[in-house]
């Protein structure tokens, strides 16, 4: 039975990296996987050996031996703390997600396309790598990339010279993401699942990602695209909002304020988010003069659109698909977890992988096997191959280990426009070939991966 529910799970994974092959969105074979392998689990509870309790992060002494009814409050037990942990991170995303479209309600993004009032294309460059380095440690990498591309469609009429600007900034989101808990969604994994904390997240990771996001652009910075002076788009002419620049830091500060919360009050960073999603949401309302009601949902949506509230509009513009995705991919995986399959491969893999440098404080797991881990995360997901990295290492909170993860899976990612979030956004709203990334962009996401874990290596030696 093990052996069908990780042929599921490799099926599953395969459908999830050849979704643009298939054409088949990504939520819809994890959402299967997640529900197969559980519905797996259930019918052949009595024929497994062991039991992984997520909890203690330890296998259950005497699993095999237990009664029909013991085993299967077991298996609701460690679904329901599955499902527990996962909606932490799902609330999360969509208080921080609600946020942004909150801003994007209001055009306060405006305010950064005002900022660029020049036409060097080498200092346009490094606008929008810097913007991308720390917008995606506020608002996630994700979604600081499409506002960027966003406000790079309205400034560079030239789309040859602009997908150019979009790889530079896939590379700085990615980078960004990595060194803050709120930043990428494997980051906030971890943070949330109490594996790092958010100063000694700075501390360790801000300068490899910095370096990271510095070294290929300033590569790029040299290269004839970059060269010259641009050709930009005309002013649209629309009226700004008078609320557009309050709304974005009020925004922006109250995502930022949420990992404070966390530290002063020990609640899940979820609490926070909810706090700071509805302190926005009141000036929201009260900047519109209007009114919203969880009740009024159907009402709000029979109404025009110039009378939508701005919370309501910016619920129903959230990404459902990705938060969907999600809960299939961590509750997929929870499934792996369970049945001690993770646990048993971390233990092979420790034994049988040769060392690279420093082993990390404990359980002796080689650099290698993290950079791996980072090359891996450009070819399928991060967010699984981070989850199961969960499963399978038992470090305590702050180990140098954690923090090499989340650097690997973060920005490993860039080396190929699939192998992220920012990627495939990028990818869509450009129309950027996989194949002129690879040729153009991968070696330089590549240069700035190995530098910075390099500066990884040393940093670690230091704190």
């Amino acid at each position: 039975m093990e052996t069908i529910i990780v042929l599921v799970f490799v099926f599953g994974y395969l459908a999830i990296t050849l979704e643009h092959s298939i054409k088949i969105d990504k939520l819809i074979p994890a959402l299967v996987m997640m529900a197969i392998s559980w519905a797996l689990i259930s019918l052949g509870i009595d024929a497994f050996p062991q039991w992984f309790d997520s909890a203690k992060h330890t296998l259950l002494e005497n699993f095999g031996m237990l009664g029909h009814e013991e085993k299967m409050h077991i298996m609701e037990e460690t679904l329901l703390h599955h499902l527990g942990k996962t909606a932490e991170i799902l609330v999360f995303l969509l208080g921080a997600m609600t946020i942004v479209e909150i801003i994007d309600y209001f055009d306060g993004f405006s305010t950064i396309k005002s900022a660029v009032n020049f036409r060097s294309r080498k200092k346009i460059l490094w606008l929008f790598a810097i913007l991308a380095f720390i917008l995606s440690a506020i608002i996630d990498n994700l979604t600081a990339t499409i506002v960027l591309i966003s406000i790079l469609q309205k400034i560079v009429k030239d789309r040859d010279i602009r997908i150019w600007y979009a790889g530079l900034i896939i590379i700085a989101a990615n980078a960004g993401g990595a060194w803050s808990p709120i930043g990428d969604v494997t980051t906030t994994m971890l943070w949330i699942g109490d594996k790092v904390t958010t100063g000694k997240l700075f501390l360790y990771l801000f300068i490899p990602s910095v370096l990271c996001m510095v070294i290929p652009t300033l590569i790029a910075s040299f290269m004839k695209p970059f060269k010259g002076d641009l050709e930009l788009q005309p002013d649209d002419g629309k009226p700004t909002n008078r609320f557009s620049s309050t709304m974005l830091f009020l925004g922006l500060g109250a995502i930022v304020s949420v990992p404070f919360f966390k530290v002063v009050t020990h609640l899940p960073p979820y609490v926070g988010m909810m706090l700071a999603l509805g302190v926005v949401a009141i000036f929201a309302e009260i900047y519109t003069s209007s009114r919203f009601s969880m009740s009024q949902v159907e009402l709000g949506e029979a109404l025009g659109h110039e009378q939508h509230s701005p919370v309501h509009r910016s619920l129903s513009r959230i990404e459902m698909p990705s938060i969907l995705f999600f809960l299939g991919i961590l509750l997929a995986v929870a499934a792996l977890e369970s049945l001690g399959i993770l646990f048993g491969f971390a233990n092979t893999l420790q034994e049988t992988m040769p060392m690279l440098g420093t082993e990390f404080h404990g359980e002796g797991v080689s650099d290698l096997v993290v950079l791996l881990l980072g090359v891996g995360s450009a070819v399928i997901d991060n967010v699984p191959l981070v989850a199961a990295s969960l499963g399978m290492f038992s470090e305590p909170i702050d180990n140098e280990l954690w923090h090499f993860i989340a650097y690997s899976a973060g920005t490993g990612g860039s080396m190929l426009i699939i192998g992220s979030a920012a990627g495939v956004v990028a990818m869509g709203m450009e129309k950027i070939d996989f194949f002129w990334y690879l040729k153009k962009i991968s070696w330089l996401a590549l240069v700035g991966f190995i530098a910075g874990a390099a500066a990884f290596m040393v940093t670690r030696t230091l704190f």
